[in-house]
This record gives structure tokens, C-alpha cells and sequence, in this order.
């Protein structure tokens, strides 16, 4: 047998049409400590979730409490892993990033026709400057010209309340739980994108711009730059999202589908398993 079990009687939820997203979430309505226990509950996280947000002037991100400026030339990928991994909330403009690469995917440098031409990698990440040219036009970025700064913070912090985009690191296994979490109520089918190098184009990047919910493999500057652990996942999503994907985390816990996902064995009759869970 396996830890599955038989499905319990949940509440049904409100549901909300595919394409229609979850409410902006407003100043002081969420407690963020309470709403990032019952997703380490649920899950066991290794790492700190953390937000991260945009702002207009310079100003307002140093408005932040306790934010700290860094004392060095750094990539994005380090910024937000001193949030994740070490608990400080973090704010930076363009001047603190060791390059256009980084400043562009936060929107904080344009995508001007040097960035675009991608000489800097070519011979680098891909073969010829066509090609790494073609890499830079296919990189999801925010807008330039709107923000002037950006800050992350752990979630449980409050400071970046509420924040433009929560970044989770989580094994495929726990990403894969928090996938089925988001498609419990309101299903809707993901597809992503990778760009390879520069993946935080893939996540905080394609959540930034588009709004939507964004996994992506941490790349190598990830790893060796921020930290990212050789077995981590990257998802990165609008926060509205996180009270939902929450609930449908519990709702498949309650069906026994729950983390860690315990191994029924290779050469097991499957019916068996399958049974406890499907009836």
C-alpha cells in the first residue's frame, strides 16, 4: 500500500474562469507569516521564500524598513540571494549590477541595440553573434523606463507588502506539488519557456512582465553566483497566486497527495496503489 489515501470531503472552492487571474492582493490584507507556514507545512522548504518588488524612485525603495544597500558590484542573482538565503531585505538601482544583463530583466536598463546584439556572449553561451543575438530577443524583460530600483525581502518579513512577484526555490518535486496546487481550482495549462543562460528571464523576468506564474531551471550564473542548489527549481509568481495554489496544496494533501511522495517501488503490482487513490 501506499501513504495515499482514500479522497476526503473538502469545501468546494469559488472557482474563476481559466484566463482570469487571481485579485491583486491589497496593503496589510495578507499575513504573510501565516500564509508561508502552511506552505512550509505543506511542503518543508529548505529555502526562504522572498519577495521581490519595483519601484518607481529611488526614494521609495529606500523608504523600505531595514533595507540594506549593497557594498559591492553585484549580479541580480546574488541580490536575491541574500534575501533567500541569508534573510536580509535587499535594495539596489541599476549602479549596483555588475551588468546590462541584469539590469535589463528588471527593466532597469533598456534593451538598447548593443544589449540586442549580443556580442558579449557570442563565443561565450553560443556559437556566433547570430545566435547569441537571437538569445537576447527572445528574453522576457520588464519594460524599461518604468522603475528606478528594486527590492527583495523574505515574504514573512512584511516589508514589500504586498510584492510584485514571490520567488519559491524547491526541488522538481515539491514544484511539481505546487503546479498541481495552482491547477486545483480554475484549471489552466502551463507552458513555459528557457532561454538557457540568463534563466532569471524565465522566471522573475517572465512573472514581472506578464503576470503569470513562471518556473525555470536556474542557470549557471544562478548556481554559481546566487547560490541556487544543484537540485532547486525557480518558481516565480504574482502573489495573488500563493492563497490559492496554498489551498489546492492542502486539498491534494487531504487526497494523500502530499510531500515528500513517498516511492511504491519499481516493480510493485500498481493496482494496488492506484486503488487507494482512484478507488
Amino acid at each position: 500500500m501506499t501513504d495515499t489515501a482514500q479522497p476526503v470531503s473538502l469545501p468546494t472552492p469559488s472557482r474563476r474562469p481559466q484566463d482570469e487571474p487571481p485579485a491583486h492582493l491589497e496593503p496589510g490584507a495578507t499575513d504573510w507569516t501565516a500564509l508561508i507556514a502552511r506552505l512550509n507545512e505543506l511542503l518543508r522548504l529548505r529555502t526562504t521564500p522572498v519577495g521581490m518588488k519595483m519601484f518607481a524612485t529611488v526614494e521609495e525603495m529606500e523608504a523600505v524598513p531595514r533595507i540594506r544597500r549593497p557594498n559591492a558590484i553585484h549580479t541580480t542573482d546574488q541580490i536575491v540571494a541574500q534575501a533567500a538565503r541569508l534573510g536580509f531585505t535587499m535594495g539596489i538601482t541599476n549602479d549596483d549590477l555588475v551588468g546590462p544583463q541584469c539590469g535589463v530583466v528588471i527593466g532597469l536598463h533598456p534593451r538598447d541595440e548593443q544589449w540586442l546584439s549580443g556580442d558579449r556572449m557570442a563565443g561565450v553561451w553560443f556559437a556566433d553573434q547570430e545566435d547569441s543575438s537571437r538569445h537576447q530577443h527572445s528574453m522576457d524583460a520588464v519594460e524599461y523606463g518604468q522603475y528606478q530600483a528594486m527590492a527583495v525581502s523574505p515574504l514573512t518579513s512584511g516589508r514589500l507588502d504586498p510584492p510584485d512577484v514571490a520567488l519559491i526555490y524547491a526541488t522538481p518535486a515539491q514544484s511539481i506539488l505546487m503546479i498541481n496546487g495552482l491547477q486545483w481550482s480554475g484549471y489552466k495549462k502551463f507552458e513555459w519557456s528557457c532561454v538557457g543562460e540568463s534563466s532569471c528571464a524565465d522566471s522573475w523576468g517572465r512573472a514581472l512582465s506578464t503576470r503569470e506564474p513562471s518556473l525555470s531551471i536556474p542557470c549557471y550564473a544562478e548556481r554559481r553566483y546566487g547560490g541556487v542548489l544543484e537540485d532547486e527549481l525557480l518558481l516565480a509568481l504574482p502573489p495573488e497566486y500563493l492563497p490559492g495554489m496554498i489551498d489546492g496544496l492542502q486539498a491534494l494533501s487531504g487526497n494523500g497527495l502530499r510531500y515528500p511522495i513517498p516511492q511504491y517501488g519499481i516493480q510493485s503490482d500498481a493496482r494496488a496503489g492506484l486503488g487507494v487513490s482512484y478507488g
